[in-house]
């Protein structure tokens, strides 16, 4: 059976009074996170690299708050945190979902300044970003929730650079989550699989067209590597954000979950 077509409606918890920075959400995943820790009640501050994209998130969700931050760079990191805290009064709750794919290609071909960038950005951001938030978060404690992939657990050829970042993120997430544990904070991956949306579109229709198919025919061949044979929603990745920040995953931290249809688990 075939769940691509099937709705996905936001998790029914209530989180009033938490207060959630995201990083990278003006768009897509990180929006749609955005969007919904906002309908659950919470504070939500979002940055973005992009002044436009931030700027009409904003206009479209009134609830939400934000700044423009770059996030390969720390001291934007810094002025980033002191606005949320100016804003919110401080941190419950950091998802780190600013990312980038990283160059493409063998490794003999690939610029050591692009691989740089990737772990800068997927990697050194993450460990900034938490340790702006730990200092901001309560005495009872928070969460802290890194946005990986399925890359996070399995290898792909001409993607070292990536795929390397995103077993880093799965690394530092559980080193943080034993280092944090004392102080009641949480900490934990998220693991995405083909997630439906812009990017999956242009990155599966490049390799459509060098192929000779269609864009449905490359889709249908991409989720016969599912167990569920499906791709994911931004919803379902916003959903395991919910849950995990939420009183329900009090009890989880230090893991790697994957939201990927079964991707993992084939061959």
């Amino acid at each position: 059976m075939s769940l691509q077509a099937s709705p996905v409606d936001r998790l029914p918890v209530t989180l009033t009074g938490y207060r959630v920075v995201i990083t990278g959400a003006a768009s897509g995943i990180g929006l749609v996170v955005a969007q919904s820790f906002a309908d659950a009640g919470a504070q939500v501050f979002i940055s973005d690299l992009s002044a436009d994209a931030l700027a009409d998130a904003l206009a479209a969700n009134p609830a939400l708050r934000g700044t423009v931050c770059d996030v390969s760079d720390t001291s934007a990191i810094r002025d980033m945190f002191n606005a949320a805290s100016a804003e919110l009064g401080g941190v419950d709750v950091l998802i780190n979902n600013a990312g980038v794919a990283g160059p493409i290609g063998p490794i003999e071909d690939l610029s050591i300044a692009a691989v740089e960038s990737t772990f800068a950005i997927n990697n050194v951001a993450q460990f900034s970003c938490a340790q702006e938030a730990v200092k901001l978060m309560p005495a009872s404690g928070g969460a802290i929730i890194n946005l990986s992939s399925v890359a996070g657990r399995l290898a792909f050829r001409n993607r070292s650079a990536y795929a390397t970042a995103k077993w880093g993120v799965v690394g530092f997430t559980r080193s943080l989550a034993l280092e944090l544990g004392a102080k009641g904070i949480r900490v934990n991956a998220i693991l995405p699989g083909h997630v439906n949306g812009d990017r999956f579109r242009t990155v599966w229709s490049t390799r459509a067209k060098e192929r000779g198919i269609t864009f449905e025919e490359m889709k249908a061949e991409v989720v016969e590597f599912s167990c569920l044979q499906s791709t994911v929603e931004m919803q379902d990745i916003a959903n395991m954000a919910l849950y995990l920040a939420s009183p329900f995953g009090k009890m989880i931290t230090g893991q790697a979950l994957s939201v990927c249809a079964g991707v993992e688990m084939m061959p």
